[in-house]
């Protein structure tokens, strides 16, 4: 087990002021979409989209995740991905 402890270092989202209370619904969903509108811009290898990435896979269930996903890939996204 010391060996995946090294190997892997487990956090969560940080603290963003823009959504202060418990619930963090739309922290995960405007995360997800703000991931999106980044690598539109910046692509894929730009490091601070990373940082959106990290939070929505941090914040968001899988099964939210895997949906959005797939409304992506079917143009039925319910908001505009463009930068």
């Amino acid at each position: 087990m010391s060996d995946l402890a090294s190997k892997y270092v487990l956090q969560t989202a940080g603290f963003d002021a823009r959504f202060p209370n418990a619930n963090q619904t739309y922290h995960c969903f405007q995360n997800y979409t703000d991931y999106f509108k980044c690598i539109a811009a910046k692509g894929e290898d730009f490091a601070p989209c990373k940082q959106f990435k990290r939070a929505f896979n941090s914040l968001c269930p899988n099964e939210w995740i895997a949906h959005w996903d797939e409304q992506r890939e079917n143009g039925t996204f319910p908001a505009s991905l463009e930068p």
